[in-house]
C-alpha cells in the first residue's frame, strides 16, 4: 500500500456481492416453492450457491487481511464502525417483533378472549427447555469471553478449546430449539401468539446459526494461526455479534416464555 496517498484499502472488483444477492433470491423463492408446492430443488440450489459464495468471499477477506496486510489500523476502525451499525440494524429488526408482541399482549382484544395468552393456547413451560436453553446460551457467552482473553494472552491451544466449547453449545441450543418446535402444542398459524412466537424465536435461532457459522470460520482460521493479540478483529466482530444474540434471547425468554405464558 506504499504507492497510495491514503490509508484505506480500495477493494478489487468482486463477483461475490452479486452471487450472494442471487443466492438469497434463490433461497427465498425456494422457500415459497417449498411451502406451496413441496419442492425443495430451488431451495437447495440457493443454499448451495450461498455457501459457496460465503466460502469464496471469506477466503478473499482472509487473503486481504492476513496475507496481503490491507487491514491496517485505520481500515480496522472503519470495520468496527460498520460492525456496530450492522448490530444496531439487527436491534431495530428485533424491535419490530417485540413491538408486535407487546402491542397484542398488553391490551388483548375480544378476539383473543381479552387475555394473554389467547384463549385456547397452551404455552410452553418456561422452567423446562426454555430455561435450559437460557443456561446454555449464557454458558456459551462465558466460554467465548474466555476464548477472547486466551487469544489476547497468546494462549493458542486454550483459545481453540474454549471456542470449540462455544460452538458445541451453539449446536446444542439449536437442537433443543428444534425439538421444542417439534413438540410445541401450537403452530405459527394459531393467531397472533403463534405468529409472534415463531417469528421472534425462529429469527433468533437463525441468528444463532449465523453466529455459529462466524465462530466456525474463526476456529479454522485460528487453527492456522491467523489471529494474534494485535490482529484479531474478525474474531472480535463475531464475538460482538454473539453477545447481541445472547442479549436478544434474554429479552425473548422474559417476554415470551416467562411473562407471556
Amino acid at each position: 500500500m506504499t504507492h497510495q496517498t491514503h490509508a484505506y484499502h480500495m477493494v478489487n472488483p468482486s463477483p461475490w456481492p452479486l452471487t450472494g444477492a442471487l443466492s438469497v433470491l434463490l433461497m427465498t423463492s425456494g422457500l415459497i416453492m417449498w411451502f406451496h408446492f413441496n419442492s425443495t430443488t430451488l431451495l437447495m440450489l440457493g443454499l448451495t450457491t450461498n455457501m459457496l459464495t460465503m466460502y469464496q468471499w471469506w477466503q478473499d477477506m482472509v487473503l486481504e487481511s492476513t496475507f496481503q496486510g490491507h487491514h491496517i489500523p485505520t481500515f480496522q476502525k472503519g470495520l468496527r464502525y460498520g460492525t456496530i451499525i450492522f448490530i444496531i440494524s439487527k436491534v431495530l429488526f428485533f424491535t419490530g417483533f417485540f413491538w408486535a408482541l407487546y402491542h397484542s399482549s398488553l391490551a388483548p382484544t375480544a378476539e383473543l378472549g381479552g387475555c394473554w395468552p389467547p384463549t385456547g393456547i397452551h404455552t410452553l413451560n418456561p422452567l423446562e427447555v426454555p430455561l435450559l436453553n437460557t443456561s446454555v446460551l449464557l454458558a456459551s457467552g462465558v466460554s467465548i469471553t474466555w476464548a477472547h482473553h486466551s487469544l489476547m494472552e497468546g494462549n493458542h491451544n486454550h483459545m481453540l478449546q474454549t471456542l470449540f466449547v462455544t460452538i458445541a453449545l451453539d449446536v446444542y441450543f439449536t437442537l433443543l430449539q428444534a425439538s421444542e418446535y417439534y413438540k410445541a402444542p401450537f403452530t405459527i398459524s394459531d393467531g397472533v401468539y403463534g405468529s409472534t412466537f415463531f417469528m421472534a424465536t425462529g429469527f433468533h435461532g437463525l441468528h444463532v446459526i449465523i453466529g455459529s457459522t462466524f465462530l466456525i470460520v474463526c476456529f479454522f482460521c485460528q487453527l492456522k494461526f491467523h489471529f494474534t493479540s494485535n490482529h484479531q478483529f474478525g474474531f472480535e466482530a463475531a464475538a460482538w455479534y454473539y453477545y447481541f444474540v445472547d442479549m436478544v434471547w434474554l429479552f425473548l425468554y422474559v417476554s415470551i416464555y416467562w411473562w407471556g405464558s
